[in-house]
C-alpha cells in the first residue's frame, strides 16, 4: 500500500493539468472580454485556486497572454501528417501553402485572436510584442520564401527580395478574409474561400514571373 503524499508540489501530471486549466480559463476571458478586462484574479477564480498558485506558473499577465497565444498557434499548425510543401509547380505549392494559411486564419480562435490584437494593442503595447513573438508569421513568411527563393533559381520568377515578396503574399491570403470575419464586409463566403487560393496565387505570380 503505498503512502499518502505530504504536502509540497503536485506530480507532474496533475500540474500540467492545472496548467492546462489555467490556460483554458485564460483564453477564454481574454477573447471574450479583452486584455485589459481580464484580471489575474479573475482567472484564478474562475479556476479555483489562488493567486500565489498561479504566480508558481506564470509571472505576470504577459506571461499568461504569451502562453495562450503560442498555445493557440500551436493548435492551429496541421497534423505532421499533411505536407506543407506540395506539388510540382510554383502554382500548386504556393496554391497549398494559402489554403493551409486560409484555413487556419478563419478558425474562431484565430480570428477572435486577431480582433484582440486590433481591438487592444494602441493600449497595451506588449500585446504586439506578444503575438509578434509567439505568433507564427515569421515562420510562414520563411517558409513561402525559400519556395520563392528556389523558384527564383530555376528561373522561374524574378524576385530581387523574397522576404519582402513572401509578406505581401501572406498579406494578400489572410487580410482582407481575416476583416470580412471581423465584420468589415460580408463573411467570405464558402465558394470564395475555395477559390480565394489560387485567385491570390494567380494575382501574385503574374507579377513574379520572369518576362522575356
Amino acid at each position: 500500500m503505498s503512502k499518502p503524499r505530504r504536502g509540497g508540489r503536485p506530480p507532474r501530471a496533475a500540474s500540467e493539468a492545472l496548467r492546462d486549466n489555467i490556460l483554458d480559463a485564460a483564453t477564454d476571458l481574454f477573447l471574450k472580454q479583452g486584455y485589459g478586462a481580464t484580471s489575474i484574479e479573475a482567472v484564478a477564480r474562475r479556476v479555483g485556486i489562488a493567486k500565489r498558485t498561479f504566480y508558481h506558473r506564470f509571472a505576470d499577465k504577459t506571461a499568461l497572454l504569451a502562453a495562450v497565444v503560442h498555445r493557440i498557434i500551436e493548435r492551429l499548425r496541421p497534423p505532421a501528417s499533411v505536407p506543407l510543401i506540395q506539388g510540382d509547380s510554383p502554382e500548386k505549392i504556393l496554391e497549398q501553402l494559402a489554403a493551409l494559411i486560409l484555413r487556419a486564419a478563419l478558425t474562431p480562435q484565430a480570428v477572435a485572436l486577431h480582433r484582440l490584437l486590433v481591438a487592444e494593442s494602441a493600449r497595451f503595447p506588449k500585446l504586439a510584442a506578444v503575438f509578434a513573438r509567439e505568433g507564427a508569421s515569421d515562420e510562414v513568411v520563411k517558409l513561402i520564401a525559400g519556395v520563392l527563393v528556389n523558384e527564383a533559381r530555376a528561373g522561374r520568377l524574378t524576385l530581387q527580395e523574397p522576404q519582402f515578396a513572401a509578406r505581401q503574399f501572406l498579406t494578400m491570403v489572410v487580410a482582407i478574409p481575416q476583416r470580412r470575419a471581423l465584420g468589415l464586409g460580408p463573411p467570405i463566403s464558402a465558394r470564395e474561400r475555395r477559390l480565394w487560393p489560387r485567385k491570390v496565387v494567380d494575382l501574385f505570380l503574374y507579377g513574379c514571373r520572369k518576362t522575356p
